[in-house]
């Protein structure tokens, strides 16, 4: 796994300013510990980290094609190619040259032996850009699901692009500016694909590639979730599910040595934990480690420590002869101004789950001492049907996103926080509503599909794989990578997707429960109590001790005159805490709202951000 960076400008000779190619390259120095490089030319550069360097030994980066002519195609690339040996022995066959081992040069020559539509032909996940140096031409292209992250922004008469916002941040010819849209989507919790929170930023979206030539830029989709018609049986559809999950789970641990897992104890880590231990033995690679985290906090009296996730854990681990390790969830230790800093600093943006990020970054910072690679079981939820918001009436009819009408009451406190002309300019209420509509049309399902209330089904796990998850693979992506650790979702694999999505309603819910698919392809390789477990959330800290630091943070935020959120926040607010402290902070006031308050405070700062609304 790799990080990406690079820059094209048709209007100037880019290779005079290799220092800027090299760094915007150096910032993704945490994603590619290993080795990596530049390549430049007149109207382009593009840099590349790589997390290991085996199959590279004595090659330059990024990896380039070349003919008697010279140059004809370089590629930076950052993913993974499942069928990378079946496309490397098609593009043999046909004469073509492979050099190294690497799933990039596989990509490259796909391109230069199928043209643009060699994207279809690629399995796996992956942000990678392309340059044709004949054609003077760069391809950005992105994933069918989006798990691997490609931003981008103009430049000139070109564009900046990176794996994450600040490779493009560190090129001079972009400026941080937070705009009326950008704050928008850092106080909402709707989250619009393609938006990157940076005016003049964007996100390649999932499932298209981006052509930059001379004449501008454009975008084009390659794939899509598709309405169709589901055919086969209830029995046929658990035992498909279960020959799909074997297939994808497999595939995604070609040749690691030693394989982990992150496991929480519930359904769907545990479903892949069973899963990566049997291809574990089959193929030789040695114990399966795992990692989970501890949420018990002793501080606590029994029986309000958390979810119990650890003994579930610990349950799943000996069923599979799994060596695991327990990381504590910890306490105010999650408050620590430099593990938030670090969070910050590989997220790039605020957040609103600061103990849970920081939990998360300590979690994948253990299993990287172990491992390079990590199993997770994110997006098993939004495939299957496993959240309430997407079973409960009051939610999926809620004429909104349903995971915001569900949890709206974690969010409160922003009109108490933030001045109310900036939160009426803002509108968030329609611009959630907006947002929400436009999502609906992409699929047109109240049109194609007859029973109203199957349609909304259809609709809302529509919006689960197109915009919850984006939350899913960014925090695994940046926490991860950040750490050096790279973290595979086989239940984003989209073979699986495909097959799932236009399974009815009735038949991914038939015994009642949550995620009854899932539970039915998986029970005879789980323990009972594991196979039978009511879901449960990522452990979140309890103790008030916690919500009271963040307060007097905030306090002492608002207090100060020359803070950057000074202009954003309430004038009400003011007076409240210069009379009283952290105590003019009513109560009702949300740790979410608390902890997106203290974090876009540290990022206007940090980042240097304008504030331009």
């Amino acid at each position: 796994m790799s990080g990406i960076a690079g820059w094209v400008d048709f209007s100037r000779d880019v290779s005079a300013r290799q220092d800027v190619a090299d760094a915007t390259t150096r910032t993704m120095a945490r994603r590619g510990p290993a080795v990596g490089g530049t390549w430049t030319c007149e109207h382009a550069a593009l840099g590349q980290r790589v997390l290991s360097a085996h199959g590279l030994e004595g090659r330059s980066l990024p990896l380039t094609a070349a003919d008697g002519s010279g140059t004809r195609a370089v590629i930076s690339f950052n993913g993974e190619l499942y069928n990378a040996g079946e496309l490397r022995a098609r593009l043999r066959s046909l004469g073509r040259t492979l050099e190294t081992p690497t799933d990039a040069e596989v990509a490259l020559h796909a391109y230069l032996e199928w043209g643009a539509d060699f994207v279809g032909r690629l399995e796996g996940v992956y942000g990678f850009a392309l340059w044709d140096e004949r054609r003077q031409e760069l391809l950005l292209v992105r994933d069918r699901l989006g798990v691997k992250p490609l931003f981008y922004a103009p430049a000139h008469t070109g564009v900046v692009f990176g794996s994450e916002p600040k490779a493009i941040l560190a090129h001079p010819d972009f400026s941080p500016v937070l705009d009326a849209d950008g704050l928008r989507d850092i106080l909402s919790v709707a989250r619009v694909p393609g938006h990157a929170v940076f005016r003049g930023m964007r996100e390649v979206l999932a499932g298209c590639t981006v052509r930059v030539t001379r004449e501008g830029t454009t975008q084009e989709r390659y794939w899509g979730l598709r309405l169709g018609e589901h055919t086969d049986s209830l029995e046929r559809t658990v035992s498909t599910v279960r020959e799909l999950l074997e297939t994808v789970v497999g595939d995604h641990m070609v040749a690691e040595i030693p394989p982990a897992a992150l496991l929480s104890g519930g359904l769907d880590s545990s479903s892949l934990t069973a899963l990566a231990a049997q291809v574990a033995r089959r193929e030789g690679l040695g114990t399966l480690r795992s990692f989970a985290v501890d949420d018990h906090d002793p501080s606590l009296p029994d029986g309000t420590s958390g979810n119990e996730d650890h003994i579930y854990a610990r349950l799943m681990a000996d069923h599979v002869g799994s060596d695991l390790t327990e990381i504590p969830l910890g306490s105010l230790d999650l408050l620590d101004p430099a593990l938030r800093a670090s969070v910050l600093g590989a997220y790039d943006l605020p957040i609103n789950k600061g103990d849970q990020y920081a939990s998360l970054y300590r979690l994948f910072g253990t299993a990287r001492r172990h491992a390079t690679v990590a199993l997770s079981g994110e997006c098993g939820d939004d495939v299957f049907g496993g959240y309430n918001w997407q079973r409960l009436p009051e939610w999926v009819f809620a004429g909104t996103y349903p995971w915001v009408a569900q949890g709206r009451d974690r969010y409160v406190g922003n009109d108490e926080i933030f001045d109310a002309g900036l939160l009426a300019k803002l509108d968030l209420t329609a611009y959630e509503l907006d947002t929400h509509s436009a999502a609906l049309a992409e699929l047109g399902a109240a049109g194609q599909i007859s029973d109203p209330k199957e349609a909304r089904h259809r609709e809302v796990t529509y919006l689960a794989l197109t915009r919850h998850s984006r939350v899913l693979f960014d925090r695994l992506d940046r926490l991860g990578m950040s750490c050096g650790l790279q973290i595979r979702i086989p239940f984003a694999d989209h073979r699986l997707i495909d097959y799932t999505f236009n399974v009815p309603w009735a038949m991914k819910s038939f015994d009642g429960r949550e995620k009854s698919l899932l539970r039915a392809a998986m029970r005879d390789l789980l323990p009972e109590r594991v196979a039978m477990r009511i879901k449960t959330p990522y452990p979140n800290l309890r103790t008030g001790a916690y919500d009271r630091v963040l307060r007097e943070r905030l306090a002492g935020i608002v207090r100060d005159p020359h803070s950057p959120s000074a202009p954003l926040f309430s004038e009400e607010l003011k007076q409240a805490v210069a009379s009283h402290g952290a105590d003019g902070l009513r109560q009702g006031v949300s740790r979410a709202a608390l902890e997106t308050a203290l974090q876009l405070d540290t990022w206007l700062t940090s980042y240097d951000v304008r504030v331009a609304l």
